[in-house]
């Protein structure tokens, strides 16, 4: 495992480089923002193209790794759902604490780091749970709190869901990627070199963006905050490591590279739709704190097991 923490470091060290720069205000919340767009809509997008272009959906497509994955995933999602109902909160409020226990980091961290520590075959799978996440999770949330606070479904639900969709630069990329490898067209090598280097920029800008962006956060209710940290970083992928590994068994290097993305920290996407709506923000925001601290040892541990088996 230490030899495993030794490669994770770098990446953690980032993230506390961009943490530090806004505790101290040298990078402010405005600045933070840009360079979170900057990342999201340029640098990840690119890198995100620059994969998918040369992939295939039939070889990144597996029934039985999403329904492992998203029957995991909900297991976890109606848990954290039922111990959040108990305690008596709202449905929207269950439905952020749900979503904080099962959607993890895989965008600005999963992709630019699994696909450095795993070898670029990670990209694949990543790029699913990737799917799931923002497809049928992202989905599941708006229908959620909308339709708790209409008191009932309506068709302009889901089209506030499919604009959603629309609108997501990483879901936009995958498309077109997969969509320009379908045609069997080459990448000019000037567009390659554009894509190759803007893309290089998704790495360290998206780990300084998840540090400097946790600067602002909250770690207040560290209660619940610590059992949503625990569903995330361990329920989460324990219950995919079931799923994968014995209900409905993966290709053995798929289903380590889904684990290790399960394991994966509070994504910061969660918070913005927290704030967005005016659901448990500060609740949301410190519960990616926490996780994400943690997940310096938890996801060396878990990505040092999946190597090993």
């Amino acid at each position: 495992m230490w030899d495993i923490f030794l490669k994770t470091l770098p990446f953690f060290a980032i993230i506390a480089l961009g943490y530090g720069s806004g505790r101290r205000g040298f990078f402010t919340e405005e600045a933070t923002a840009y360079l979170t767009k900057f990342v999201f809509y340029f640098a990840l997008s690119a890198m995100l193209f620059g994969f998918t272009a040369n992939l295939s959906i039939a070889e990144i497509f597996d029934w039985t790794f999403v329904k492992a994955y998203l029957a995991a995933s909900l297991v976890v999602y109606l848990l954290v759902t039922i111990v959040a109902m108990i305690r008596k909160r709202p449905m929207a409020e269950a439905a952020f604490e749900a979503q904080c226990g099962i959607i993890g980091n895989v965008g600005f961290l999963g992709v630019p780091m699994l696909t450095l520590l795993l070898g670029p075959e990670a990209i694949g799978p990543v790029i699913l749970v990737l799917a799931v996440d923002l497809i049928f999770f992202g989905s599941l949330i708006v229908i959620l709190i909308t339709g708790s606070r209409d008191g009932r479904m309506s068709f302009g639900i889901f089209r506030t869901v499919g604009l959603g969709l629309l609108k997501n630069p990483m879901i936009v990329s995958i498309v077109l990627g997969l969509s320009w490898s379908a045609l069997n067209l080459p990448i000019p090598d000037p567009a390659g070199e554009f894509l190759t280097i803007l893309g290089a920029a998704a790495t360290p800008g998206a780990l300084f963006a998840i540090g400097a962006s946790l600067a602002s956060k909250s770690a207040e209710r560290l209660s619940v905050a610590g059992w949503l940290s625990f569903s995330k970083l361990v329920l989460h992928p324990g219950a995919v490591a079931i799923a994968a590994l014995f209900i409905w068994p993966v290709e053995p290097y798929a289903a380590g590279v889904m684990i290790a993305a399960a394991a994966l920290p509070v994504a910061g996407n969660v918070y913005i739709l927290a704030q967005h709506y005016g659901v448990a923000p500060t609740r949301v925001s410190a519960s990616i704190l926490i996780s994400t601290a943690a997940s310096i040892i938890t996801v060396s541990a878990v990505i040092a097991w999946i190597s090993s088996v």
